[in-house]
């Protein structure tokens, strides 16, 4: 996990084929309907159902606020996410948020959510690390930090799997 984070530290819980997708360099962006503020300068990872693990992280390069239109226009390339499921998430909302990713990285050991805390729950939208959460997350991530030695094609594996 990143020791020069200047910010806060954010968990989010992202379905594993758009986890995999950021990890693997192809999703550039994640769409959320709720910003991030602009003292978070990483997310990490936790793969929902069938993973169920915290598999990675990525910095925050920046977030926008735009119309879902505008959102979908601008960065339906990057995106990694279907037009149809795209509308369906956004449907009744009049705002978009782009959290752009930089530097994702898979750590070489996915974790449970318990191995942070006995009493922590996948996040509905996110929630912050800190104190001895985020220090027991950077000791059981052990991130690579190289990009040649990211196995960009190793698939997200279920807990048991």
């Amino acid at each position: 996990m990143a020791r020069t984070a200047t910010g806060r530290v954010a968990l989010f819980s992202i379905h594993p084929d758009y986890a995999q997708a950021i990890l693997n360099g192809t999703k550039k962006v994640e769409f959320r309907r709720q910003g991030l503020p602009e003292d978070v300068t990483h997310v990490v990872i936790y793969a929902t159902a069938p993973i169920q693990q915290v598999v990675g992280m990525f910095e925050v390069a920046g977030v926008e606020r735009l119309t879902p239109r505008r959102a979908w226009t601008t960065y339906q390339r990057v995106g990694g996410i279907k037009k149809h499921d795209f509308e369906r998430y956004y449907l009744d909302t009049d705002a978009a948020f782009v959290i752009r990713v930089r530097k994702p990285r898979r750590f070489t050991r996915a974790f449970r959510l318990t191995d942070l805390d006995e009493a922590l729950r996948p996040p509905q939208s996110y929630m912050y690390l800190n104190g001895e959460r985020l220090d027991r997350a950077r000791s059981l991530s052990q991130a690579i930090d190289r990009k040649e030695q990211l196995d960009i094609d190793r698939p997200l594996v279920a807990v048991g799997g």
